[in-house]
């Protein structure tokens, strides 16, 4: 089976398709700090637990080229997957909820090196304004607006109780930010100007859950 020759890229990819794309990108990114130059669609697919055919179907969507019988240059494929991503700029964030999940997330080596940096911990605790999350102060949510127009936020990421989420996102929405991270177990009503991402721990785990019941294996799962 041979690598498509031409790929035509869109504006609006799919969103299965743009849940998938990070997962290539750290890939490629991986094949190539181990010194790999070429990738076909069978070896991406096999590493990420996909088919081939999903795989060429989704790098059809990139201004990316393959060759038959080599696959993709690893260089240019993770230099389309940054450029689709919008992974080649600086994303600054701020992070509602200074508890174990918040912090974790704050303190996440990997985020600086994927263009994310978290520049405001904000948190409605007095117990918790005021103490360190690695460089950083945990401030109340009164400086809220101040923190998001002087660090030029442009993501918020919510990592409070489900029965205080709408209140964070509705005071988010307020500062102008427009693309929200969603880890509480609650449905967000926003503008639809808002982009929101959910991503629900509980509701991974009932997943994987019923996948090993219904399965009988304890094998890896690969979502997605």
């Amino acid at each position: 089976m041979t690598e498509p020759l031409e790929h035509r890229p869109q504006t609006k990819l799919p969103d299965p398709v743009v849940r998938r794309l990070p997962r290539y990108l750290i890939g490629a990114q991986e094949l190539r700090a181990a010194g790999a130059t070429w990738v076909s669609s069978v070896e991406l697919g096999r590493a990420l637990g996909l088919t081939s055919s999903t795989v060429r179907q989704d790098l059809s969507h990139l201004d990316v080229e393959g060759v038959a019988k080599r696959g993709y240059e690893i260089a240019k494929l993770a230099s389309a997957l940054t450029r689709t991503l919008r992974a080649d700029r600086e994303h600054r964030v701020v992070l509602v909820g200074a508890g174990f999940l918040g912090r974790a997330i704050a303190l996440h080596g990997d985020l600086m090196r994927y263009g994310f940096e978290v520049a405001a911990v904000m948190d409605v605790n007095p117990e918790v304004i005021g103490t360190s999350v690695g460089r950083l102060t945990v401030q109340p949510m009164s400086a809220l607006s101040n923190a998001v127009k002087r660090e030029n936020i442009d993501i918020g990421v919510i990592a409070v109780p489900a029965e205080e989420a709408q209140a964070v996102a509705d005071a988010l929405v307020a500062t102008g930010v427009s693309a929200l991270l969603n880890l509480a177990l609650v449905q967000l009503r926003v503008p639809e100007t808002v982009q929101v991402v959910e991503e629900r721990i509980v509701v991974s785990l009932q997943e994987l859950a019923y996948r090993l019941c219904a399965t009988g294996s304890r094998g890896q799962v690969q979502v997605g």
